[in-house]
């Protein structure tokens, strides 16, 4: 991807550009829905702020995820992947080998139920699961109000793209990333994400940036505040128009980085591609429908061409 090497950020006569933010408190469902459909036409990211989710649970949240990290290696070794699985869940450490990723992270499925592995959950701070597992009924709760409103945005039946991402069989996945003090790397380099999309919180030290109209933005720090970004799938069955924000992580010279996000993705087995409602002789398919496990697998190989 070229904006990776484009390491520059928005000069100042372009930071008048903020991130959109959107107010779920809003008596108007018009005037919110709008925000979020002209956020996602646009940029791709907005902050949603009063949104629901309580402040003190995204501060446990927090408070066990650091918890876990900060434990000796032996103890985060224990959700380790084993080594003949092919799972891609568990903790991951960073390679000292890899200088484009520098961080730590644990990777595990929040829901449906069926797809959880508790062997990848820490047992250590004991309350991680109650907290998690709260955070999680708090946020597929969210995800689906702000998927309605998209589906609305498109001229369709608020359960459209809930629909397109599998219904309730849509996975949500919990990444965790760590990342430690560093003057040089980067933490996760230029992308966009493979899901449907991402619905992000982080600690308060800065360091996600935005790539828009040949510039990188960051992204300003909102105590209690969840990052959405819209994915490639959305794109895709929104035959583009929603964009797909790429999007990296910068490290702090003297502060450690973490971030929350969860990925929002169709089953595997799952052929996504533009909706059919939105295509005709007058506007025909942007994108090849495909399974989302093949999808993932061509983007890796170009990913890995590149």
């Amino acid at each position: 991807m070229n904006v990776e090497r484009d390491q520059h950020i928005s000069p100042p006569s372009l930071l008048t550009k903020k991130i959109p933010i959107v107010d779920l408190s809003d008596p108007s469902d018009e005037l919110v829905a709008h925000a979020v459909v002209k956020a996602s036409e646009e940029w791709g990211i907005f902050q949603l702020v009063n949104h629901g989710i309580p402040a003190e649970l995204m501060r446990r949240l927090q408070e066990v995820g650091r918890q876990f990290f900060e434990l000796p290696a032996s103890e985060k070794e224990s959700v380790t992947r084993p080594a003949d699985s092919q799972d891609i869940e568990g903790f991951f450490s960073k390679d000292p080998t890899k200088l484009k990723a520098w961080d730590d992270h644990l990777i595990h499925n929040i829901w449906p139920p069926s797809s959880i592995n508790y062997r990848y959950w820490p047992n250590n701070p004991s309350d991680y699961r109650e907290v998690t597992e709260e955070y999680t009924r708090n946020v597929t709760n969210l995800t689906e109000k702000i998927v309605g409103y998209l589906s609305k945005g498109l001229g369709l039946r608020r359960e459209a793209l809930k629909e397109g991402l599998g219904g309730d069989k849509a996975q949500y996945v919990m990444r965790i990333n760590y990342y430690p003090p560093s003057d040089s790397a980067i933490g996760a380099p230029a992308h966009t994400d493979f899901c449907g999309l991402a619905l992000l919180v982080s600690n308060e030290v800065p360091g996600l940036q935005v790539f828009k109209d040949d510039h990188w933005f960051d992204v300003e720090y909102i105590n209690s505040a969840v990052i959405v970004l819209i994915g490639d799938q959305i794109m895709r069955m929104s035959n583009g128009k929603y964009k797909n924000v790429v999007h990296r992580s910068i490290m702090d010279g003297k502060k450690t980085r973490m971030s929350w996000p969860v990925l929002v993705e169709p089953k595997r087995g799952l052929v996504v591609g533009p909706l059919p409602e939105l295509t005709g002789d007058d506007n025909p398919p942007k994108f090849e429908s495909l399974t989302f496990q093949d999808y993932v697998y061509r983007k890796i190989i170009k990913v890995l061409r590149d």
